[in-house]
């Protein structure tokens, strides 16, 4: 693969990580011949014009990105009936990885997007037009899945320890390329309904509500990402969707490195005035 060659401006802020990954202002983003990803376009997004029905699900990578973008294929279905059959991420792209030739100005309204970028990074018409879905995981389910993600997937580089995963969470090293019981799903779909404008029937909901379950998606061809070759992954089926499951990480993680892990997060957000609860047993209690 030929790497892109920014330009002498860009150049300052643009670092190869690897063949397959590089960096530029503060992201990690990965190389590929099928998109238009150059520091240049990146730079273009903060000028891209946004409509009041623009919808944006955002989220750090392995934070239920791909559930979350069914859920909105999901309740859009009726808006875009002849694209039932298109694969999740046709329907509700990606804004960094465009594929070469498209133009998302000529997207029929309402546009979904999803991306990994960083704030500054985004539209700045966001501020005025358009809605953003922020989605948070427990950063230590969002390592342990981003382990198995990456050691799969043939463009990203892969760690051979939960050790090594630590030292490239910490610092950054990760390319920006769950689910919990049924009534908090419907609690879920009903508020983002509400937050875009959508207004479903109760059986409509009710079936966005059973096509995202965990179950159900992982036979769904179109949020499963069952399609993808061998030169891209080495595991094709299941990849995207592998447990679906709440605090994994304390089977994978040893006690030292859950730890070293509390402590370093500890300290990077100390200053974050946000009281997030991560255990799903807090959030029954």
């Amino acid at each position: 693969m030929d790497h892109m060659q920014p330009s002498n401006m860009a150049q300052q802020e643009y670092k190869m990580l690897s063949d397959k990954m590089f960096t530029y202002k503060g992201t990690v983003l990965t190389l590929s011949d099928n998109y238009d990803l150059t520091p240049e376009y990146i730079d273009n997004l903060v000028d891209f014009e946004t409509k009041d029905d623009d919808v944006f699900v955002v989220t750090f990578p392995k934070s239920g990105t791909v559930w979350t973008q069914r859920i909105m294929t999901l309740i859009y279905a009726e808006d875009f009936p002849d694209k039932a059959d298109q694969i999740t991420y046709d329907q509700m792209p990606w804004l960094e990885y465009r594929i070469t030739g498209r133009d998302y100005n000529t997207r029929p309204s309402p546009r979904l997007f999803c991306s990994h970028l960083l704030q500054p990074l985004m539209p700045k018409m966001l501020q005025r037009k358009g809605k953003v879905i922020y989605v948070m995981r427990n950063p230590k389910d969002v390592m342990v899945s981003y382990f198995h993600f990456s050691n799969n997937m043939n463009h990203l580089d892969s760690s051979e320890s939960f050790d090594e995963m630590l030292e490239k969470f910490f610092t950054g090293c990760m390319c920006m390329f769950g689910h919990k019981k049924r009534s908090r799903k419907l609690s879920v779909v009903v508020k983002i309904c509400e937050f875009v404008g959508k207004n479903l029937s109760d059986a409509a909901i009710d079936k966005v509500v059973e096509t995202a379950t965990f179950k159900h998606m992982k036979k769904d061809p179109l949020a499963n990402y069952e399609f993808l070759s061998l030169t891209v992954t080495d595991r094709p089926k299941g990849l995207f969707l592998r447990k679906g499951t709440v605090g994994d990480w304390k089977n994978s993680l040893t006690v030292a490195q859950s730890e070293c892990f509390d402590s370093v997060y500890q300290e990077r957000m100390k200053d974050v005035p946000l009281n997030v609860v991560w255990d799903i047993s807090e959030l029954q209690g």
